[in-house]
């Protein structure tokens, strides 16, 4: 890869930090707080969250064999996306690449922060060649962009072309992982090491069930996550959602049942799609939703709709006419979904 000196904007590179009243003292053991212009009353809900997050990323690093200081926590996932168009990106000169179809804030945040996207379809089987990604390619160009298993298509993209693209791209690879917890293969978080242009992001919204506290993880090589942490708003991580997250991690087992349950309840709810009249094809996943090719999609969503279940339609995203993108629920939600599709006629 190129120095991450020239992969960073130079007001990046040379940019002072914003140092909060919670980032001045470190090592000690306060009980009296003075510095920060707080209300005194109204604990613990009147005091600024730690604005690194220490104790939550201890526990992440424990769970996730890294380091602390490779993880990074966002306000969601895009925050993060957000941050490295604006830590390594030049509005209006440098690019970024994407397969397609994939998830759409990639090139909402490429349009917010002026940056040409440039994006790949996948193959009918929606996998992606690491040559043609790489063939799009040119010298301003930052980001790849991979998201495994993919969104929408479900599945995961090869792990050898998502190699290749690491060792041969100068630039940053972003792998989004998402939806790891639910495929077979390893995550690429071992291998952080052995790749310094590597970003992967993963999320407290799926397997961990906690959509609702927009909590969102970045791990990278420690140089990467220091110039993140350089960028973001002070105290982006509030204390409610530092504090349910670590009541989360705490009973980790509980997140590995649902996990679990999750995928019987896939394997259940595809085979049960499947034999629908409706149901022309079902993809291959290795996510908690499906994508499945029906005979009219906006039909169908319109009349499931009306019967109170809501699907995506995803009929106008390439590659995906007349797809539907159904997310896996609990047996008495996905039981709802079926009989109300087998009387749709």
């Amino acid at each position: 890869m190129k120095a991450l000196k020239e992969l960073t904007r130079p007001n990046i590179w040379d940019l002072k930090p914003y140092s909060s009243a919670r980032d001045e003292y470190k090592g000690v053991e306060a009980s009296v707080f003075l510095d920060a212009n707080e209300n005194p009353y109204n604990g613990p809900h009147n005091r600024y969250p730690d604005p690194m997050q220490r104790d939550l990323k201890e526990m992440i690093a424990s769970i996730k064999k890294v380091k602390p200081e490779n993880i990074f926590l966002g306000n969601g996932s895009d925050e993060a996306i957000d941050l490295v168009y604006r830590a390594f990106c030049e509005p209006a000169i440098d690019n970024v690449v994407a397969i397609d179809p994939t998830y759409g804030m990639y090139k909402v945040c490429a349009d917010v922060n002026n940056v040409d996207y440039r994006n790949v379809l996948l193959d009918d089987d929606y996998q992606f060649s690491a040559d043609k990604l790489l063939a799009s390619t040119d010298e301003n160009t930052k980001l790849i962009f991979l998201c495994s298993p993919n969104n929408p298509t479900g599945n995961d993209l090869l792990h050898s072309e998502i190699e290749k693209v690491i060792n041969d791209f100068e630039g940053l690879v972003i792998l989004d992982e998402a939806y790891n917890d639910f495929s077979d293969r390893p995550s690429f978080l071992s291998e952080l090491d052995k790749y310094p242009n590597l970003i992967v992001f993963q999320t407290f919204s799926k397997a961990m069930g906690c959509a609702a506290i927009r909590l969102g993880m970045a791990f990278a090589s420690r140089q990467i996550i220091d110039i993140l942490s350089k960028i973001k708003y002070p105290y982006n991580v509030n204390l409610l959602t530092q504090q349910q997250a670590m009541n989360t991690l705490k009973n980790y087992s509980q997140v590995e049942a649902w996990v679990n349950m999750l995928l019987e309840e896939r394997a259940y709810l595809v085979k049960a799609f499947a034999a629908l009249p409706c149901t022309e094809k079902i993809y291959p996943t290795d996510a908690n939703f499906f994508l499945a090719k029906v005979t009219d999609a906006k039909a169908i969503y319109s009349y499931l709709v009306t019967k109170g279940i809501i699907v995506r339609n995803r009929t106008s995203i390439a590659l995906c006419k007349d797809c539907l993108r159904v997310t896996v629920g609990t047996r008495q939600e996905n039981d709802q979904l079926i009989e109300a599709l087998k009387q749709y006629k």
